[in-house]
């Protein structure tokens, strides 16, 4: 079997589907894995070190796919990248499926099974397939370091002999796995942290954590979280209370870090402008939300702007930033995907369509689009 990891082409992409230790991982369970050159710089992963792990380096990304039975990925395939797969290949890798519509047809008439794997059903098996929650972890860590890197004071107390200085604090917006991070972060930064999320059962989480929870509470809110694991929005109501009370208390913050995100729809505006306008001068907002429409309105993507005397950060893919343990965590879950997918005794591929993990996440197979969300 061959699986290919051809170097990922979108903007400011840094990350890498397979890292060294995965490479001698999947070759002990048959596959012979080819690396497209310089697929791992941005990683800081030289392409002999995926040699001395057991992969073949190829020069060019349709060199790698020639005849591979499966691909990873960490982007979707460009149309290039598509065309140079066989039909009938795997396909693994985050495929953005809820606004790449178009690209699913693309798969099923390139005959490629593709699996989103942003898609992952949130039970205990697949935890260790969880990209979201392995991306987003570095995402709320590195939000809380992006906050401190342009805020104007310290964030924990000091006490010297000239004075003492206040403890910044912090306010986190949305507290599923990179919320949760965030807190931790700034935590151990010695900030004083206040989290505020629509599921009651958070409550707990950002207590044990050290946080403050603020938060509605609603006969509206014991429905707030969807079996997956996920937060279901809000009614008009419920978000008109929400805001207020997020009002009140975002004028006391000097960092607010928004996670808000709800699957296949827009983010959630959390902080309009008249709460950033309320904000003390100096404070900071980072928006992990920005690619999908942002928790602030006034965020831009990939930019750091100043509205009223407030710096809202808006940096693209976060996770990415901090490249190499990102990559080694994603590689890690594409490697535990795939492994229940080989058969250990004859070395080749034995998908089980009925699983549901392949049917959480299968969007195409064998020319059909088989993903009951995204069927036309």
């Amino acid at each position: 079997m061959k699986l290919a990891v051809p170097k990922e082409r979108s903007d400011n992409e840094t990350r890498v589907a397979a890292v060294p230790d995965t490479v001698k991982k999947l070759t002990a369970l048959g596959f012979d894995v080819v690396v497209e050159a310089g697929a791992g710089d941005a990683s800081y992963l030289p392409d002999d070190d995926y040699k001395e792990a057991g992969a073949t380096i190829v020069g060019s990304a349709a060199e790698a796919l020639k005849d591979a039975d499966v691909v990873f990925k960490v982007r979707p395939p460009t149309d290039e990248e598509l065309g140079h797969m066989k039909s009938g290949a795997l396909l693994a890798a985050i495929l953005n499926p809820y606004k790449e519509a178009d690209a699913i047809q693309k798969y099923a008439k390139a005959g490629v099974a593709a699996f989103a794997m942003e898609l992952m059903p949130r039970i205990t098996r697949a935890q260790s397939m969880d990209v979201l929650s392995s991306q987003s972890n570095l995402a709320g860590y590195k939000a809380v370091l992006d906050a401190c890197a342009i805020f104007h004071r310290a964030m924990p107390m000091m006490m010297t002999a000239a004075g003492t200085v206040a403890p910044a604090k912090v306010m986190v917006m949305g507290a599923g796995v990179a919320g949760l991070q965030a807190i931790a972060t700034a935590k151990r930064l010695g900030a004083v942290v206040s989290a505020t999320d629509v599921r009651p059962a958070a409550k707990e989480q950002v207590e044990s954590l050290g946080g403050t929870f603020v938060m509605v509470e609603s006969e509206e809110t014991k429905e707030a979280e969807t079996a997956a694991g996920y937060a279901k929005e809000m009614s008009e109501e419920y978000k008109k209370a929400q805001a207020e009370l997020i009002a009140e208390t975002l004028k006391k913050q000097d960092i607010a870090i928004c996670t808000a995100l709800i699957p296949g729809r827009p983010a959630p505006v959390l902080i309009t402008e008249e709460m950033v306008k309320s904000m003390k001068p100096g404070s900071v907002i980072v928006d992990l939300a920005v690619e999908q429409g942002g928790n602030c309105p006034l965020s831009k993507p990939g930019e750091i702007v100043e509205a009223h005397g407030v710096k809202i950060v808006g940096h693209l893919n976060v996770a990415g930033r901090l490249s190499a343990d990102a990559s080694s965590l994603y590689a890690r879950n594409l490697l535990n995907f795939i492994t229940p997918l080989v058969n250990g005794e004859t070395k080749q591929l034995a998908v089980d369509w009925e699983d549901e993990i392949i049917t959480g996440t299968a969007l195409t197979k064998e020319g059909a689009v088989v993903h009951p969300q995204f069927q036309q």
